[in-house]
């Protein structure tokens, strides 16, 4: 069985629940909340879900920032990235003060942040620091860093084209930066591509395991947050169960 690290939710926290939203019979979105006060939000983000409206998406479609503030009855305020496709734990502003003061701590790194992957390959240990494309459709790079531990390797039955036996890795991710998809471009430049994505990754592979396993997701999840509470200045950190696809997928292929 694959090792998937054991996780456990952050235990200094004032409220915890979940919010279900049923939004139509096809879409339906289940948000832990990992702690709230009258400050800030931290939650679970399921794969799926968009932080906020794009231009990219569909003008009824769900997001995480409407559904809290339907529950909340507040406004709420993003300080920071998480793709909709990549599941885990993010910290939402209740007040425009609040927001002001998260963001300066990502701005300034002052923000740990931590994710799990699977990718392609054995990366090992180590950083990217090539630049990145700061949004889709540029040419605009700017410069970007990710530090990376591999915390296992399998070799698969999997073969195709060129590639013999393909070898996935449960890798732990560290950015120093907060790019636009930077830990998938950068994993993608090197050739490590992240099982499932569709943008940047190997769409052979992606097909390949999703008959295999019946999984179609990215396989990036934020495992863990730690920020300073910037009213009462105490430091908190969250961390979210890795889901269960990452370890079906390896156990699957293994």
């Amino acid at each position: 069985m694959a090792h998937i690290p054991n996780l456990q939710l952050n235990k200094d926290r004032e409220t915890r629940g979940t919010i279900t939203k049923f939004l139509s019979v096809e879409n339906n979105f289940e948000i832990p909340i990992l702690y709230q006060d009258k400050q800030i939000i931290v939650v679970d983000k399921p794969f799926g879900l968009a932080v906020h409206k794009n231009d990219f998406m569909p003008h009824d479609a769900p997001y995480l920032t409407k559904l809290l503030g339907d529950v909340t009855g507040k406004w709420i305020y993003n300080v920071h990235r998480l793709d909709a496709k990549t599941s885990g734990v993010m910290v939402l502003a209740l007040s425009p003060e609040m927001a002001k003061e998260l963001t300066l701590q990502f701005e300034r790194k002052e923000v740990a942040k931590k994710y799990i992957a699977v990718v392609q390959g054995t990366p090992g240990e180590g950083t990217f620091s090539e630049k990145v494309l700061v949004k889709k459709k540029s040419k605009f790079k700017k410069p970007a860093v990710t530090h990376y531990k591999t915390i296992r390797s399998i070799e698969t039955d999997i073969s195709y084209k060129e590639k013999s036996n393909i070898v996935l890795s449960l890798v732990e991710i560290t950015p120093e930066t907060g790019r636009w998809h930077q830990i998938r471009q950068h994993f993608a430049k090197n050739r490590f591509d992240i099982v499932g994505d569709s943008h940047h990754g190997d769409f052979t592979l992606n097909k390949i395991l999703t008959e295999k396993t019946g999984i179609n997701r990215l396989l990036l999840h934020a495992s863990s947050l730690e920020f300073t509470h910037p009213e009462t200045q105490t430091r908190k950190a969250f961390v979210s169960p890795v889901p269960p696809e990452f370890e079906k997928v390896m156990d699957s292929c293994g």
